[in-house]
């Protein structure tokens, strides 16, 4: 009678078990197959991994009054400014770290009531432009082709390109890809990082990148003070790599030397701090591609023979203290130089007119070099 009991038991738990089983198996076959709707809009994500800041950020910015332009490429939306006579001339100008085209809100009225075109786009993950999430999304080749993509787009011809930073780096690729759209060049406070010719500048090509890698790994994380009150370009570097939440306002402060409501324009992109992997990890991309650079020289920039400016300025910390940034920009035949004297790395914050007017010089075939009043900042302001 017991065994009985039993096995009726352990049947009539393992009829419990079963439908259990088969219940779970339903459920879970169902949640894998049904459309799970995801609001993105409510953590302003408009795709997976891709965020895009509300345009309640940009409202009444300082001395920002342009119409914004769109363009989809890909998976993210770019925008630029297209400001001027839509048949004047062309002037492309590309920002850096961590600017976006809110840089050239002082340059872009000289430059078009003298009738130009300005085009200033604001590169993936700055300014207006969506902004991947993962810093891993981020490569140089990512912004050359966006940058190319939209140029192609708009089917702008006879093109000044003026490049600064990392605009540099991005629009000096941009214009090797696709040489004929340009018409010449001004390249201010940049560079193309370059090895040059030889079996040992080859070796060097491969090595470089690795070794620089090692460098900031060994050294590890800087804080803002060391960046801040050192001069050393690794500390940026390691500073921007290794941060949680790069101060954006704080170093157009510093470099740019920004009021206050210009340094919230600067942070206008950026609610948190997830919005920044593209600041973040610009400067240590910096010798991510120095083969495809060499080859960028070799096929086009070396036999180069469109109008070429350097005009670096004066008091650049980033040039100044690192002269080779800019040395190879000096292989480019056509290539002349000048200085601007008086102001730091963003020169189109302290002399904006003053440094359009030297675009619009350059075009018309007689640049001259200016002085300004040098300006400094107390860095304890900002500690």
């Amino acid at each position: 009678m017991t065994i009985y009991y039993l096995e009726l038991m352990f049947r009539i738990i393992g009829s419990i078990i079963l439908v259990i089983s088969i219940l779970f198996s339903i459920i879970f076959i169902y949640s894998r197959n049904v459309e799970t709707e995801i609001n993105y809009e409510s953590f302003n994500l408009v795709a997976p991994g891709i965020l895009r800041t509300p345009d309640e950020f940009f409202i009444d910015l300082k001395d920002y009054p342009f119409k914004p332009n769109y363009m989809m490429i890909g998976d993210t939306r770019v925008h630029y400014l297209d400001e001027g006579p839509k048949d004047g001339e062309i002037i492309f100008l590309l920002h850096g770290e961590p600017a976006w085209s809110y840089l050239f809100r002082k340059m872009i009225p000289t430059l078009t009531d003298a009738g130009y075109r300005v085009i200033a786009p604001d590169m993936i993950g700055f300014g207006k432009s969506d902004k991947y999430i993962s810093t891993d999304m981020y490569t140089h080749q990512m912004h050359v082709d966006t940058m190319l993509e939209l140029i192609t787009r708009l089917d702008l011809q006879n093109i000044t390109a003026h490049v600064h930073d990392w605009g540099g780096l991005v629009g000096l690729r941009v214009i090797a890809e696709d040489p004929q759209r340009f018409s010449r060049v001004i390249a201010t406070n940049t560079g193309l990082p370059a090895m040059g010719r030889g079996l040992n500048n080859d070796i060097k090509s491969y090595l470089t990148p690795i070794i620089f890698k090692l460098t900031i790994w060994f050294k590890g994380p800087a804080t803002w003070e060391e960046f801040i009150g050192g001069d050393g370009f690794t500390n940026w570097i390691r500073y921007s790599k290794y941060t949680d939440n790069i101060d954006v306002g704080g170093v157009m402060k510093i470099l740019g030397l920004v009021d206050d409501d210009e340094k919230v324009a600067y942070e206008a992109p950026y609610p948190n701090a997830s919005y920044k992997a593209g600041a973040q990890i610009f400067p240590y991309l910096i010798p991510s591609e120095i083969r495809k650079n060499e080859r960028a020289f070799r096929e086009v920039f070396e036999t180069w023979n469109k109008p070429f400016l350097i005009a670096n300025t004066s008091n650049d910390p980033v040039t100044g203290n690192n002269p080779a940034i800019t040395e190879s920009l000096k292989r480019i035949p056509s290539s002349e130089q000048i200085v601007i004297y008086g102001p730091g790395h963003f020169v189109q914050e302290e002399a904006g007119p003053e440094y359009a007017k030297l675009i619009i010089q350059f075009i018309n075939g007689n640049p001259k070099s200016f002085s300004v009043e040098k300006r400094v900042i107390d860095k304890s302001d900002i500690l």
